[in-house]
């Protein structure tokens, strides 16, 4: 039998790395510092991490 997949399986190095600081508590700015980004590149993955992982909002994505 299959096991199912967990939606963290669809996320790329980058975007789990980003999930990983935003559940640290780690601003966009801070995380932009940190992996060397633009901090509007930050918020894309965020927004992207969300819509991939089916929540709607910054505190549902740390609870994931």
């Amino acid at each position: 039998m299959d096991r199912a997949r967990s939606p963290i399986d669809s996320l790329s190095a980058r975007e789990r790395q980003v999930l990983q600081l935003v559940v640290e508590g780690k601003t966009s700015i801070e995380i932009a510092h940190m992996i060397h980004l633009a901090p509007s590149s930050v918020q894309t993955y965020r927004s992207r991490l969300m819509m991939k992982l089916g929540v709607s909002d910054v505190p549902s994505l740390v609870k994931f």
